[in-house]
């Protein structure tokens, strides 16, 4: 029998609804944002731990909302 109720093929993939909103927020204000900031307010916002994993393995440095979003796998920009 074949299960109907997730019909999402990403059903494995964290939901990026929170990431979403925390880059929204984060960059309302700033047009660039240094890694380290975008993870002390991931950790802050408790993301779940996959979305931090991902946070956390982006290289150091200055990122546009857009940069970030394509990077960690979100959709703002």
């Amino acid at each position: 029998m074949i299960d109907v109720t997730d019909d999402s093929p990403l059903a494995d993939e964290p939901d990026t609804r929170a990431l979403d909103d925390l880059l929204d927020g984060i960059f309302r204000a700033q047009e660039r944002v240094e890694q380290a900031e975008i993870y002390r307010q991931a950790v802050a916002a408790e993301l779940p731990p996959e979305l931090l994993a991902r946070i956390d393995a982006l290289p150091e440095g200055e990122y546009a909302v857009d940069e970030a979003s394509d990077l960690l796998g979100g959709s703002v920009g």
